[in-house]
C-alpha cells in the first residue's frame, strides 16, 4: 500500500523501485558543481603561483620563439619606415646583407644534413618498417597535396580573381623558357639517378632545346605538254627543335635522396659490418645539429634584414591592386584554409591529439620559413623543433623531413592551380572540366619536382601553363606578388612536412617499439638498464635513478 508507483524511467530500464531519479539527478549536480569548484580553485591557485622566477623560466623556454616573432614585426615595422627614402638597389643590397648571410649559413647545413640524417634514419629501420613506414609518408603527402589542389581550384572558381579589366603586365628581364610537359617529367626521373654524385650536389639535369638545321632531299615531278613527266630530286631545309642534355645550377635534393635512402638500407642490413658507417653518419648529423644550435641564435638579425629588406625593394603597393590583389587573395585564403583547417584536422583525426598543441612546437620553424622563403633552408630549424620541443622519434624525423623538404609541396601545388586558372580568366578562356584535371594532375606532379629554393614555383610554373596550352609569357602578370605568396606557401610546406612526421609516428609506433632503441637516442628507455641507456639520452635530458 505505501510502495511508490514505478515511473516511466524506472519501467523503461526495468530497474528496481528502490532507486529514485531524484537523488541521482542532485548527485550529478552535486558532481558538476564540485567539479567547477575545483576548476576554480585550479585556476585561482595557479594565478597566484605566478612568480618573477615562473615567468624568468617561460621566457628562457620560449626565447627563440619570442626573438624571431619580435625580428619578423620589427622588419616590417624597418621597412616601411625606410621606403620613403627611395633607396638605391646597391643601398638595398648592402641593408640586406645580414639575411643574405643567414641563408648561406643554413644552406651550407642543408646537403650534410639530408645525406646524414637519411642514412642514418633508414640504417637504423629494418626493410620491413621502412617499407611501411615510407608508403605512409607518400601517401600522405599524395593525399595533403590532391587536396591542396582542390581546394585551390575551388578558391579560384568562386571568387574569380581574373575577370574584369586585365592589368598590365610587369616589366621582367628575365626570360621564360618553355619546356615540354613530357620531358619535365623525364627530367625528374633523371634526376633521381645522378651520374655523379658530386655533380648532384651543385648541379642538376635539366632539358634544353636545339634548333637543328637539315637537308632533306624531297621528289618533285614536272609536268608539261611536249615532255613527258620526269622526276625531279630538290633539297630542301628542314628546321627541327630537338632535346638536348643541359643543366642548372643548383642542389640535386631528389637524386641524393634516393641514393642516401637506398645507401641506408644496404648499410642496415649489413648488421655489424655497416656499423662503421652507421656510427661516422650518426656522429656527423649530431655535429651538424649542434651547428644549427649556434647558428640559430643568428636567425632572428637574419630574418629582421630579409623582411625589411624586401619590403623595401617592393615596386609601387598600387599595383598590388585589381585582379592582382584579387589573386593575392585567394592565394592566402587557400593556404588559410589548408594549414589552420585541413591539415590539423588530419592530424587529429589519426591522433585524437591537439594538432595546435604540435604546431605551437613548431613554430620557430613556421617563422624561419616565412624569413628565408625555403624549406630546404628551414629544414635544420624544422629538426630541431621536432626532436627537441617535440621529441619525436628521431628514427622518423631523420627519414620523414628530408623527403618531405624534397617532394612535398602543398603550399606550392595549391599556388600553381590557382595562378594556372587566373591566367586563363585573364585572357577569358572558359576552362572544360578535362583542362581543370589536368591542371590538378600537373601542378601535383609538378610541386614534387619544386626544388626547395625561393621562387622554385615560378620554373615549374611553366609546366602547368604548358599543358593546358596557356601564354608562359603572362607568369610576369603574378611576378609582383609573387615574394610575398612565396614566403607563405613555404610555411605551408613546412607545417605539412612536420604534421607528417607527427601522423607518421604515430601510425609507426607498433613498427618502431619492435626496433631495438639503440638505433636511436629516442626509444623504449623503460625495457633496458639504466646504464646502457644514459648513453642515447639527448644532452638536455637529466637522468634521475629512482
Amino acid at each position: 500500500m505505501n510502495e511508490k508507483p514505478p515511473t516511466s524511467a524506472t519501467l523503461f530500464l526495468n530497474e528496481d523501485t528502490d532507486k529514485p531519479p531524484l537523488p541521482e539527478r542532485g548527485h550529478v549536480r552535486r558532481h558538476i558543481r564540485r567539479a567547477m569548484e575545483k576548476r576554480a580553485r585550479g585556476m585561482k591557485e595557479g594565478m597566484s603561483s605566478i612568480t618573477r622566477d615562473s615567468v624568468k623560466g617561460f621566457l628562457k623556454r620560449n626565447l627563440f620563439v619570442l626573438l624571431t616573432i619580435a625580428a619578423v614585426v620589427l622588419g616590417v615595422l624597418i621597412g616601411f619606415a625606410l621606403r620613403p627614402h627611395n633607396l638605391s638597389l646597391r643601398q638595398i643590397k648592402y641593408f640586406s646583407f645580414p639575411g643574405e648571410l643567414l641563408m648561406r649559413m643554413l644552406k651550407m647545413l642543408v646537403l650534410p644534413l639530408i645525406i646524414s640524417s637519411l642514412i642514418t634514419g633508414m640504417s637504423s629501420l629494418d626493410s620491413k618498417a621502412s617499407g611501411k613506414m615510407g608508403m605512409r609518408a607518400v601517401v600522405y603527402y599524395m593525399v595533403t597535396t590532391l587536396i591542396a589542389v582542390f581546394i585551390g581550384i575551388v578558391i579560384v572558381m568562386i571568387i574569380q580573381p581574373g575577370k574584369g579589366s586585365r592589368d598590365s603586365p610587369l616589366l621582367n628581364n628575365g626570360k621564360i623558357e618553355p619546356i615540354e610537359a613530357i620531358d619535365a617529367f623525364l627530367d625528374l626521373i633523371r634526376n633521381m639517378f645522378p651520374p655523379n654524385l658530386v655533380e648532384a650536389c651543385f648541379e642538376q639535369y635539366k632539358t634544353e632545346y636545339k634548333t637543328i638545321v637539315h637537308k632533306q632531299e624531297v621528289n618533285v615531278t614536272t609536268q608539261s605538254l611536249n615532255v613527258t613527266d620526269r622526276n625531279l630530286t630538290v633539297q630542301q631545309k628542314v628546321e627541327e627543335t630537338v632535346p638536348v642534355p643541359g643543366s642548372s645550377s643548383g642542389v640535386n635534393a631528389l637524386g641524393l635522396v634516393v641514393f642516401s635512402m637506398c645507401f641506408g638500407l644496404v648499410i642496415g642490413n649489413m648488421k655489424q659490418q655497416g656499423q662503421t658507417l652507421r656510427d661516422f653518419f650518426d656522429c656527423l648529423n649530431e655535429s651538424i645539429m649542434r651547428l644549427v644550435a649556434i647558428i640559430i641564435w643568428y636567425a632572428p638579425v637574419g630574418i629582421l634584414f630579409l623582411i625589411a629588406g624586401k619590403i623595401v625593394e617592393m615596386k609601387d603597393l598600387a599595383l598590388v591592386g585589381g585582379q592582382l590583389g584579387m589573386y593575392t587573395v585567394s592565394v592566402m585564403v587557400g593556404l588559410f584554409i589548408h594549414g589552420l583547417f585541413v591539415l590539423p584536422l588530419l592530424y587529429f583525426l589519426v591522433t585524437r591529439k591537439n594538432p595546435f598543441t604540435f604546431i605551437c612546437g613548431v613554430l620557430q620553424a613556421l617563422i624561419t620559413a616565412l624569413g628565408t622563403s625555403s624549406s630546404s633552408a628551414t629544414l635544420p630549424i624544422t629538426f630541431r623543433c621536432l626532436e627537441e620541443n617535440l621529441r619525436v622519434d628521431k628514427r622518423v624525423t631523420r627519414f620523414v623531413l628530408p623527403v618531405g623538404a624534397t617532394i612535398n609541396m602543398d603550399g606550392t601545388a595549391l599556388y600553381e592551380a590557382v595562378a594556372a586558372i587566373f591566367i586563363a580568366q585573364v585572357n577569358n578562356m572558359d576552362l572544360s572540366f578535362g583542362q581543370i584535371l589536368t591542371i590538378s594532375i600537373t601542378a601535383t606532379a609538378a610541386s614534387i619536382g619544386a626544388a626547395g629554393i625561393p621562387q622554385a614555383g615560378l620554373v615549374t610554373m611553366v609546366i602547368v601553363l604548358t599543358s593546358v596550352g596557356l601564354p608562359t609569357e603572362d607568369i610576369t602578370l603574378i611576378i609582383a606578388v609573387d615574394w610575398f605568396l612565396d614566403r607563405l606557401r613555404t610555411t605551408t610546406n613546412v607545417l605539412g612536412d612536420s604534421l607528417g612526421a607527427g601522423i607518421v609516428e604515430h601510425l609507426s609506433r607498433g613498427e618502431l617499439q619492435k626496433i631495438s632503441p639503440q638505433d636511436s637516442e629516442v626509444g623504449l628507455w623503460s625495457t633496458f638498464p639504466a646504464e646502457s641507456c644514459k648513453r642515447y639520452l639527448p644532452k638536455t635530458v637529466r637522468w634521475v635513478t629512482l
